[in-house]
């Protein structure tokens, strides 16, 4: 009997190991960059406007402010400048699979105005000469330019045309790592998420105009006349009672008296002032019940569109062979990290929770130091710029003083008094 339990609880404990592997066994890491040892043989920095003096470079850092000071990434280091960089895949398709894409970016500058996206690429890329001009399939990301655009793009290229989504999407502006996720599934559904948190959900049927709508409104169409849009109805049984309309608005007031002083010869005959009847209701209208015939609002009817052709690989993108990261900044001093490709939501999600649990505190109180450190710099600063005002101005007032007193503008009275004496 014991033998059979021992046998009985080894299958079971089998059974749980199969059940909880058996996803990670069939998702799939087509890409991951944490910017360790060796990243540089796996990034090619592009050449692109270096020959104009405009390319900027990268720098391997973990920043002013890192949660975990030896996880490092790559920050653009040269200010007004075009950044391109990219690494190499081994090709994928994410048809009949889900793709998700997520990376962690910290702009620690003032940006200004500047990008800080990153490209999945298809096809044969010289990654030498990988710049603004070169397709791509994906671009997503924060874009940001003074205090109006925080724009989050996600732009997808369908049949060699690039399609941003409809939606305003904000990205955000502290100076924290976030991290940016993009989940595309096969039935064409997205969700995108910051930080672990759902930003915003959709359809590619709906949130970009890549295909017509499947559904248009009827032109022209006109409300029915036998359509009745009235929730409510004057109650038929509701009578007006007998007399309503006699009550009067005023009534004279029956408390007012006639002054002492009162004198009919001048003024007449004294009435009684009036005042609001306390019976009168208004109008007579009649009470309002639910209308039994009520259709409700009436809109405008969607039929079929037409000109709407179904593609059922519209979430397919062309294989995936390149990921790179193409931006201009004004103010340089973004870091990218933690870049991802998987198939797996749920790894991906479990990568952003490592990273808060063992990081997040601890960077956010750094941060929150330098940025004390910051004010009180900037304090000092403003301190010594008034003390060298203050100084400037005395000096002035020294140099100068003396010679104002000295000099005494001629009053003009005294010229008319000459002028006078002579007459």
């Amino acid at each position: 009997m014991g033998l059979a339990q021992n046998k009985l609880n080894s299958f079971h404990l089998f059974l749980f190991y199969l059940l909880t592997l058996t996803p990670l066994a069939f998702s799939e890491i087509f890409f991951e960059e944490h910017f360790e040892g060796g990243w540089k043989s796996r990034w090619v920095l592009s050449d692109w406007k270096r020959n104009e003096g405009k390319a900027g470079t990268f720098k391997h850092t973990a920043g002013k402010w890192p949660g975990d000071p030896d996880n490092k990434g790559i920050q653009t280091y040269n200010d007004a400048k075009h950044y391109a960089i990219s690494a190499k895949i081994q090709e994928f398709s994410n048809k009949n699979r889900t793709l998700v894409v997520q990376y962690s970016v910290k702009i620690e500058q003032d940006i200004e105005c500047g990008g800080a996206y990153i490209k999945l690429l298809s096809g044969y890329v010289n990654q030498k000469q990988f710049g603004g001009d070169t397709p791509y399939s994906l671009m997503f990301g924060p874009d940001i330019c003074g205090t109006q655009t925080k724009k989050l793009h996600v732009i997808l290229s369908y049949q060699g045309q690039n399609y941003p989504i409809k939606k305003d999407l904000q990205c955000e502006t502290d100076k924290l790592n976030h991290f940016y996720t993009f989940i595309l599934r096969p039935d064409a559904s997205y969700s995108l998420l910051v930080d672990n948190k759902e930003r915003e959900f959709g359809s590619m049927y709906t949130d970009w105009d890549i295909l017509p709508p499947r559904k248009i409104k009827v032109k022209n169409a006109k409300k029915p006349v036998v359509w009745d849009d009235r929730e409510y109805i004057d109650d038929p049984d509701d009578v007006k009672p007998e007399g309503y309309d006699s009550i009067p608005r005023e009534i004279k007031d029956q408390k007012a008296e006639e002054p002492e002083d009162w004198d009919e010869d001048e003024n007449g005959a004294w009435e009684a002032p009036k005042i609001p009847n306390p019976a009168y209701k208004g109008p007579w209208k009649a009470k309002k019940i639910k209308n039994p015939n009520y259709k409700g609002k009436w809109k405008n009817p969607w039929i079929d569109n037409p000109e709407f052709e179904d593609d059922p690989d519209l979430y397919v993108l062309k294989p995936i062979k390149y990921i790179g990261i193409e931006v201009w900044q004004v103010k340089a001093g973004s870091i990218f990290d933690n870049i991802l490709i998987t198939d797996d939501p749920q790894y991906a999600r479990t990568m952003v929770d490592d990273y808060f649990e063992q990081h997040r505190e601890s960077e956010k109180e750094l941060f929150a130091e330098a940025e004390k450190e910051r004010k009180a710099r900037e304090e000092e600063e403003s301190r010594k710029a008034r003390e060298e005002g203050e100084r400037r101005r005395k000096e002035r007032d020294h140099r100068y003083g003396d010679r104002r007193r000295r000099y005494k503008r001629p009053n003009p009275r005294d010229y008319m008094d000459d002028y006078h004496d002579e007459l």
